[in-house]
C-alpha cells in the first residue's frame, strides 16, 4: 500500500519523521509566492480578513484552508474541487522525489530554521508529542471534515524539541542544507523572508531520522490539527497515509521561539457589564493611555499576580488582584500550583465560568484572536469586550506538558509560525 511517505513504517519510542513528495506552487503560474501564502487558518484576523488574502492572488491558499460557501459541506467540497483543479492545471505540482524540507524564516532580528516532514501520529500514552492546551471539539470536527474532503494536509503544525548544542544530527543537516541554493525564496508582507530546501540524500535523511528518534516534541501551534490527525488516523486501517501528519519541527535550544498571548473577544458582553460584575472581586483601574502603554502596565501587573486588560469602550481597564476567596472557590485545588496561578486558568475557571457565565466553547459568545490591535478594534466595532492577556513563559508551558497537565485552550501563541502555502502534503 502507498502510504504517502517514503521508508518503512515502524514504531519508535521517539519522533518518527518521514519524507514525502511535497506539493508546491509553480512560481510561473502565480503572481508571486508571497501573494499565495497565508498565516495559519486560525490567525487570519485582520478586519478585512479573507477578502484581503483572496484578492492578493486568485490562487491564494486561503481558498483551500478557509473556503467560503453557505454550508460546511459546501465549503469542504469547494476546497476539494479547487485543489483538484489547481493540480490538473499545474498550479500545484508534486516534487519528483520524496524528501524532508528545511525551512527558514528571517526577520525582525530573528532567524529560525527547522525541518518539515510527515510525522507518525502517536498515542498520548507514548509521550512522544506533548500537548499543553485543551481543544474544542467543533474545531476538530471542522478541520477533520476539510482534510477528509481534500485528502491533504494543507499546512504544517509547529512542534518544538530540545536538541543539544553539538553540530550533529538534524542540526548538522539543516546547517549544511541552508548553505545551498534554496528551492524557493519569498518575502511576505510582514517583512519575514522565507526559504525552503529539499533534503533527499539518503544519508542526510537517515541522519535526521536517527537523531529525532531520541526526542519528544511539544506542540507549539496546532493542537486542533494534531487532534484532527489522531481522529483521522483512527478512522483508517493502518498502514495508510493517515498514520502521518504534516509538521514543522524546530529545535528551540538552538532557535528559541517567541511566546505571545492569545486574546479573547466576548461578543455578547458589553464592557460596562463586564466591569460591573467585578466589583469586590478584582481591582479595576481605568487607563487613559495608548495601547502600547496599557500593555506595559499589564506586564508590570502580571509580574506580581493575575492581571488582564479589558477594552472595547474606547479606553482600557486594568483588572488585577483577584479576591483570594474567589480563587479558592473557583479553581480546582487538585492541579499543580503552576497551573492554578496561570492567567488563563483564572480567566476561564473564575471569570468566564463563574463571574461572567460565558461558555468557552461557543463561537457565538467568544472568539480567540492573536492580534492585539485587531481584538480591540473588533470589540469596539461590535460592542463586545476584549480581554487582553500577558504571555506565559515557555519553561512553564513545557514543564506542565511534561507533567501531563494541559493549560486552558488557546493559552499561548508560539512564533513565528510557518507560512501556509509553501509546501502541502497530499494523501
Amino acid at each position: 500500500m502507498d502510504t504517502g511517505v517514503s521508508g518503512d513504517v515502524t514504531t519508535r519510542m521517539g519522533l518518527d519523521l518521514a519524507p514525502f513528495r511535497g506539493l508546491r506552487y509553480d512560481p510561473h503560474r502565480v503572481g508571486s509566492l508571497a501573494a499565495v501564502t497565508s498565516p495559519p487558518y486560525d490567525v487570519v484576523v485582520r478586519p478585512d480578513g479573507l477578502l484581503h488574502l483572496e484578492s492578493a492572488d486568485p490562487y491564494n491558499i486561503v481558498r483551500l484552508i478557509l473556503p467560503q460557501a453557505t454550508t460546511p459541506a459546501a465549503r469542504n467540497q469547494q476546497a476539494a474541487d479547487t485543489l483538484r483543479r489547481w493540480l490538473s492545471e499545474g498550479v500545484l505540482t508534486a516534487d519528483a522525489e520524496p524528501g524532508l524540507y528545511v525551512y527558514e524564516q528571517r526577520g525582525e532580528g530573528l532567524l529560525q530554521r527547522g525541518v518539515i516532514g510527515a510525522l507518525r501520529v502517536s498515542e498520548p500514552s507514548e509521550g512522544v508529542v506533548l500537548p499543553h492546551e485543551d481543544v474544542m471539539p467543533h474545531v476538530i470536527a471542522d478541520r477533520a471534515a476539510l482534510m477528509r474532503a481534500t485528502s491533504a494536509n494543507l499546512e504544517p503544525l509547529l512542534l518544538t524539541y530540545r536538541g543539544d548544542s553539538a553540530e550533529t544530527g538534524t542540526t548538522a543537516v539543516i546547517e549544511r542544507t541552508a548553505a545551498r541554493t534554496p528551492l524557493l525564496r519569498t518575502t511576505t508582507e510582514d517583512g519575514f523572508c522565507h526559504r525552503l530546501w529539499a533534503v533527499t540524500d539518503p544519508a542526510d535523511l537517515a541522519e535526521i531520522q536517527t537523531d529525532l528518534a531520541g526526542h519528544q516534541a511539544l506542540i507549539a501551534d496546532g493542537h486542533h490539527r494534531w487532534a484532527t490527525y489522531r481522529r483521522l488516523r483512527a478512522e483508517h486501517a493502518s498502514p495508510s497515509p493517515w498514520d502521518y501528519g504534516l509538521v514543522l519541527l524546530v529545535d528551540t535550544a538552538r532557535y528559541p521561539l517567541r511566546v505571545r498571548a492569545i486574546h479573547r473577544l466576548l461578543h455578547r458582553l458589553p464592557v460596562a457589564e463586564a466591569l460591573a460584575s467585578l466589583t469586590g472581586l478584582f481591582r479595576v483601574r481605568d487607563l487613559h493611555v495608548p495601547l502600547t502603554k496599557a500593555l506595559e502596565m499589564l506586564a508590570e501587573a502580571a509580574a506580581v499576580g493575575n492581571a488582564f486588560l479589558l477594552a472595547g469602550d474606547g479606553t482600557f481597564h486594568l483588572v488585577d488582584r483577584p479576591n483570594p476567596d474567589l480563587l479558592a472557590r473557583t479553581i480546582p485545588a487538585t492541579y499543580p500550583e503552576a497551573w492554578r496561578t496561570l492567567d488563563a486558568t483564572v480567566l476561564h475557571a473564575t471569570l468566564l465560568e463563574n463571574v461572567w457565565h460565558i461558555p468557552e466553547d461557543s463561537p457565538e459568545h467568544i472568539a480567540y484572536i492573536h492580534d492585539t490591535a485587531a481584538t480591540v478594534e473588533k470589540a469596539e466595532r461590535d460592542g463586545g469586550t476584549a480581554v487582553l492577556m500577558h504571555p506565559v513563559r515557555e519553561e512553564v508551558v513545557r514543564e506542565l506538558a511534561r507533567q501531563g497537565v494541559t493549560m486552558p485552550r488557546k493559552s499561548t501563541s508560539f512564533g513565528p509560525k510557518p507560512a501556509t502555502g509553501l509546501v502541502l502534503r497530499a494523501l
